[in-house]
């Protein structure tokens, strides 16, 4: 019973803390406008350790790397405590066990990332709706912005409702469903 409860405050902190960072490196790495409510709060929440990481990894072409490496490194850590917590012995396959959660981390990454792409698309359609003129909609645009446009160019509207954003999340969904449950089931196994 303490072991679940740990591993669930242990999962729900670390997710949460992964996708602000994740967060973080998106809305810089598509220039989303740096003055608005939620990057200053990410930017306040994660500087303690992506400020510190940007002296030892350096930024790539305009890539905040060391945002996506810390976030990578404690969706590791995260991973390998609750292997702990579970009572997984690393044994004499320590190695290919420590690859395992690495590659497993990098996945779950990739995961949040399509589910931060799904909630931009139908929080952008909602407030289109509701109120296209919030704080919240110029971020979310240029969030989605490369995913709906080149769907926007070929799939016509259908009453002056553009249906870009329904592809978007089909083709989000089958990226979840389809190549990144196969290689979390692939590389599990190696655990």
């Amino acid at each position: 019973m303490l072991a679940q409860t740990l591993i669930f405050l242990l999962t729900t902190v670390g997710d949460l803390f992964v996708l602000a960072l994740l967060l973080r490196f998106v809305l810089q790495w598509l220039r989303a406008p740096a003055r608005n409510q939620l990057s200053e709060f990410l930017a306040a929440l994660t500087n303690f350790i992506v400020l510190p990481a940007r002296r030892v990894i350096p930024g790539w072409w305009g890539l905040d790397l060391a945002t996506l490496v810390v976030a990578w490194l404690v969706a590791a850590l995260q991973l390998w405590l609750v292997l702990q917590i579970k009572g997984y012995e690393l044994g004499s396959a320590a190695g290919v066990a420590l690859a395992a959660v690495a590659a497993l981390a990098a996945i779950d990454i990739a995961r949040l990332a399509v589910y931060v792409v799904m909630i931009a698309v139908v929080l952008q359609a909602v407030l289109s709706w509701v109120n296209p003129q919030s704080a919240l909609a110029p971020v979310l645009t240029v969030v989605t912005r490369p995913f709906l446009r080149p769907f926007q160019k070929v799939v016509p509207t259908v009453a002056n409702v553009d249906l870009s954003p329904l592809i978007v999340l089909l083709i989000c969904q089958l990226l979840i469903a389809v190549p990144l449950l196969w290689l979390e089931k692939a590389v599990g196994r190696l655990l």
